[in-house]
């Protein structure tokens, strides 16, 4: 499956378009990590649990929504964006969203 961020793919032609294809995942953070973080917040410096978890989140999201382009028989999907939402305190959605098609070889 190609995943593309862009709308055109060089060497590609798109012969159909599947519509719009999403997925998304929930994560919430863990206490012991936010209360670490709290203190990298005073010292500074990366927040490492949180780059890992949102990393995480993302390729989770990829992995939906790959599996939702498949299932209506996609070989591609283009165009595609991440949004973050906050849903609870402490937890956020991250939604990767994109056009499923089908690509050919020029």
């Amino acid at each position: 499956m190609l995943i593309s961020n862009i709308e055109v793919v060089p060497g590609k032609r798109v012969v159909q378009h599947l519509g719009l294809v999403q997925g998304s995942t929930v994560r919430a953070k863990h206490a012991g990590k936010d209360i670490l973080a709290g203190f990298k917040n005073i010292f500074g410096g990366e927040l490492k649990s949180y780059t890992d978890l949102l990393q995480e989140s993302r390729q989770e999201a990829i992995d939906r929504l790959i599996e939702q382009a498949d299932h209506l028989g996609a070989n591609g999907v283009i165009n595609v964006r991440f949004a973050t939402s906050a849903i609870a305190a402490g937890a956020s959605e991250i939604l990767a969203y994109g056009t499923a098609v089908v690509l050919e070889d020029r």
